[in-house]
Parts: C-alpha cells; sequence; structure tokens
C-alpha cells in the first residue's frame, strides 16, 4: 500500500465520521426519529455517496462492504450523535461545519479513488463531486428535505473545486512530491470555500430574472 493510498484511506475514514455525526444530528433534528432511524441516516449519510460511486465506476460490491472499517466508523458516528446530541447542539452550526468537513474530504477522497479505478480526469472529478454530495442528497430525500445540493447556496462547486485540485495533483505528480499535504489542501480549499459561501451567504449563478427561492442550486 503507497503512502498516497494510505493518506486517502484515512482522509475517506475522517469523512465518514464527520458525516456519520452530521447525518445523525439531522436526523434528531429533523426527523424526531429512534436509535435506530439516528445510527440508519448517519451511515446512509456517511457511505450513500462512496456506495454511488463505486457502483458507477463497476467497482463491485462497493468499499463500505469490503472493509469493515467503513460500517463501523458510521454506526460509530450515529450513536455518537444519539448519545451526545444535546452536548453538541452548544456548538455554533454543528452541522453546517461537519457538512463542510464530509464534503470535503469525500470529494478529494473519492476523486482519488475514481482515478485508482481508471477513471479519466474528467470523470474523476465529477465522480469526486458525487462522493461528495451523494449521501447528504439521499439523507435529505428520507427526511423529505430538498437536498442540500439544489437548495440556497454553495455546495456542489467547493466539492468540484476541491476534487478538481485533487485530480491536478495526482496527474501532475505533485502528489507523489507532497504526499498527504497535497490531499489536505485539496480538502482545505472545498472545505474553505464552502464556510465562506455559508457565512457570507454566497449563491451559485442563476439564470437573470430568477428568484433564489425560485430556483436550483449548485
Amino acid at each position: 500500500m503507497t503512502a498516497t493510498t494510505t493518506v486517502l484511506i484515512v482522509l475517506d475514514l475522517v469523512g465518514t465520521f464527520a458525516f456519520a455525526l452530521n447525518g445523525g444530528m439531522t436526523a434528531i433534528r429533523v426527523a424526531h426519529v429512534d436509535i435506530v432511524g439516528v445510527v440508519t441516516l448517519g451511515a446512509i449519510t456517511a457511505v450513500g455517496g462512496g456506495i454511488l460511486r463505486d457502483v458507477l465506476l463497476g467497482a463491485l460490491p462497493p468499499a463500505t462492504f469490503v472493509d469493515w472499517r467503513y460500517l463501523t466508523v458510521a454506526a460509530v458516528g450515529g450513536l455518537l450523535a444519539f448519545a451526545f446530541s444535546r452536548g453538541l447542539d452548544r456548538f455554533s452550526n454543528p452541522i453546517e461545519v461537519l457538512d463542510a468537513a464530509g464534503l470535503s474530504l469525500f470529494a478529494v477522497t473519492g476523486a482519488g479513488r475514481a482515478l485508482e479505478l481508471g477513471a479519466g480526469p474528467m470523470q474523476a472529478i465529477i465522480l469526486g463531486a458525487v462522493t461528495g454530495v451523494g449521501g447528504g442528497t439521499l439523507r435529505d430525500v428520507l427526511v423529505r428535505q430538498v437536498p442540500s445540493v439544489l437548495s440556497s447556496g454553495v455546495y456542489a462547486i467547493p466539492a468540484l473545486v476541491g476534487a478538481a485540485l485533487a485530480v491536478a495533483a495526482a496527474t501532475t505528480g505533485v502528489d507523489e512530491v507532497l504526499g498527504a499535504p497535497a490531499a489536505v489542501g485539496a480538502a482545505a480549499a472545498c472545505f474553505t470555500i464552502r464556510m465562506v459561501g455559508l457565512r457570507y451567504g454566497l449563491h451559485a449563478p442563476r439564470p437573470p430574472g430568477t428568484d433564489r427561492s425560485d430556483g436550483a442550486r449548485a
């Protein structure tokens, strides 16, 4: 196993944990479900994007069902969200921060995984974004919310930027020189763009003459 592969796995597991916490907290706040619902929605948020990516790439069974660590980390994240929901709510905007963290890590690792499986650069960028937004989209559909990627704000764009930076580093050999900092830097760029968008209420461009409440976001 190469150093780059090890870094991607670590980032993938950290992203899985962040998204599981995010999904569990969303389930508690929005759906008011029991412990089974919290863990289930946390796991779906955490591994849904990766499953979609692997299915699209024909990498079956998906990595989630081959490596026990993914489901374990997802379950632990959901259980922690259930056990400490009151304490976690004391932090400012915890769901948004965790979502941005998961989005960033998954966009980078998803792009790396796509490249490993033989996808071209453009396909890898798209699949990196799919990995980042897929789990949250499935979660939102299940709790009957408009998916984050389709509502107001900047969401898919940071994922595309992070995935593009990761692909650029891999295809130019930068990741071989810098190692982990290259992947972390790509994830940090995605995270920063997402948080700046949240902080200042930035939105993706819309067709002229349309209202923000009428359109879908990118």
